[in-house]
């Protein structure tokens, strides 16, 4: 496994936290509260925390991030607490890493928060297509900060793949250093992961073809990370999940059939959680992974309303989706774990209007579960609506991709061209909507 990423060891290493905060920006966390999620991720990744400190800045140091005289501050704060790794809570540059490992010394390593995300993400990813998605994400951060450390690449960067092993490099040709054979062969392997990719893409996008032929609602679990997403799928589905305490227990996609009350099926599909500063380059390695939200025909969105920062978690997971440019579908917001609020109120905010219903919950007692059920049958019966369309004959394949993924009710030749009245999901009235009459 990659030096860099996989950073278990026999004795956890013992790593200091930077965090920085900027005048002029408007976080979604403080700084504080930002570095103590950072410590529960460093936690995760089976290390232990020694010690922090933050900084308040005009602007970010174009040479060290933190600036220098802050630098000479944390290698004391370093020594003292005996760390071993240095974990900065926004991504480093390329140079700023360059900087902080000549400043620091080789004997300390550094890391940012995207590379320790893509750390735990290579542990938790056990099936093919999660460990494809880490290594592509993993080589893609690791391209740019290619230096002389990094040579010879003798071990891979996904690890849990169990692919991407360098073996032979070729002959190198004139004048080539070491330092471009490696960055001629990870971008080699990262076109060959995306060309892996495409085809888990593909595989995947046939088995939605095929459940909506079945016509049965697809319901997608989404939330931050430790919102008790898979507790919530356990209780629903009877499913034996894996269900941990602890951050990104779930990355592999995970659906199963369950009966509502009233006798009518949906599939469950239990995915990965968000965290804020997720990585630009894991969401986009996890496309394949986050398509079956995007597909979804219902959203439950679920949230640990007993979180100091529950409000927040949930902007964080909204900004997630907006990015993922999630289609326009009924969410149902689900405020779970409210056994250990006490006797505190569920947290006042605005924007509500957004979900098409709110659900208490305590998934890990069971509480609250029928009434959500009775909820998301009512929701799925908004997931579709009818609409009228005129398809000009030209575009026969319209039609045809109409009868084999929505629900015609009737059909009418006209002079213009062919008049459909068809239930359609809010994703296909997207593709459609510039034909309705």
């Amino acid at each position: 496994m990659s030096d860099y990423f996989q950073i278990i060891n026999t004795e956890p290493e013992r790593a200091f936290l930077v965090g920085v905060g900027l005048r002029s920006s408007r976080p979604l966390l403080s700084v504080e509260d930002s570095l103590t999620e950072l410590a529960l991720l460093a936690s995760t990744a089976g290390m232990v925390v020694t010690g922090q400190a933050t900084q308040s800045l005009q602007h970010i140091d174009p040479a060290t991030f933190i600036g220098s005289g802050k630098v000479d501050e944390v290698r004391e704060q370093i020594i003292s607490t005996d760390a071993q790794v240095v974990i900065f809570d926004d991504e480093l540059s390329p140079r700023h890493q360059r900087e902080l490992e000549k400043r620091f010394g080789e004997d300390i390593k550094i890391l940012d928060r995207s590379a320790l995300i893509l750390d735990i993400f290579a542990q938790h990813a056990h099936t093919r297509e999660g460990a494809l998605q880490v290594e592509l994400a993993q080589y893609q951060y690791r391209l740019p900060r290619l230096t002389r450390q990094w040579t010879h690449l003798a071990r891979q960067a996904g690890g849990a793949s169990g692919r991407g092993g360098t073996g032979g490099v070729g002959v190198r040709g004139p004048g080539e250093t070491q330092l471009e054979v490696d960055r001629r062969e990870i971008s080699r392997k990262i076109i060959k992961l995306k060309t892996d990719l495409e085809d888990v893409r593909a595989h995947r996008s046939r088995h939605r073809a095929q459940r909506a032929r079945t016509k049965i609602p697809v319901v997608s679990l989404v939330g931050y990370t430790n919102a008790g997403k898979s507790t919530l799928f356990r209780a629903i589905t009877g499913s034996d999940v894996l269900v941990a305490d602890q951050l990104f227990a779930t990355l592999d996609p995970t659906t199963r059939r369950v009966e509502l009350p009233s006798g009518r099926h949906i599939l469950l599909t239990d995915t990965v959680g968000f965290i804020q500063k997720l990585p630009t380059t894991l969401i986009a390695a996890f496309r394949a992974t986050l398509e079956e939200v995007i597909e979804a025909d219902l959203i439950l969105h679920v949230v640990d309303t007993s979180h100091p920062n529950v409000l927040q978690q949930i902007e964080s997971v909204e900004d997630t989706l907006a990015e993922i440019d999630m289609p326009r579908v009924p969410r149902l917001l689900v405020w779970n774990k409210i056994d250990a609020l006490g006797n505190n109120p569920i947290p006042y905010r605005k924007g509500s209007e957004s979900y098409f219903d709110e659900f208490e919950v305590s998934a890990l007692r069971e509480i609250g579960i029928e009434n959500l059920l009775n909820g998301i049958e009512k929701a799925a019966a908004m997931a579709s609506f009818k609409v009228k369309l005129l398809i000009p004959y030209q575009r026969g394949d319209l039609i045809s991709s109409l009868h084999e993924g929505a629900t015609v009710e009737n059909q009418n030749h006209t002079e213009n061209g062919v008049i459909i009245t068809v239930q359609l999901s809010p994703e296909l009235y997207e593709r459609y909507k510039d034909y309705e009459v």
